[in-house]
């Protein structure tokens, strides 16, 4: 059974900085392309960072310089390291493969940042 279990996420404060972890089950973790998504309050869904095979990785405009995506296929954990957080980022981070599978959303981490 495929499944994302995310933690690491908590009320923080502005300018803080915060860890993010994903282990994923039930895929071939190393063969696939992963992404940490994030849903805030009233918004759609949107892909912040994703991370190939190949490590290869990229991050939003938004969170670009802030972000940092990782991953460890040994362990099949992706990771999402967050620095000098904002108000904006306040939402439920999911992660999942690219393109996301439908089926496999998990629970997600809720982060909030106080100004």
């Amino acid at each position: 059974q495929v499944r994302m279990v995310e933690s690491g996420g908590g009320l923080v404060q502005a300018g803080d900085s915060l860890a993010l972890s994903c282990v994923a089950y039930g895929i071939p973790f190393s063969l696939r392309s992963m992404g940490w998504y994030r849903q805030a309050p009233g918004k759609q869904r949107e892909l912040v960072a994703s991370i190939t095979s190949g490590y290869n990785a990229n991050v939003a405009d938004s969170v670009k310089d802030r972000f940092t995506i990782a991953r460890d296929n040994a362990k099949s954990t992706m990771y999402l390291q967050m620095h000098d957080v904002e108000p904006e980022d306040t939402a439920v981070y999911y992660c999942n493969q690219i393109p996301p599978d439908d089926n496999s959303w998990g629970q997600g981490t809720h982060v909030t940042v106080s100004s």
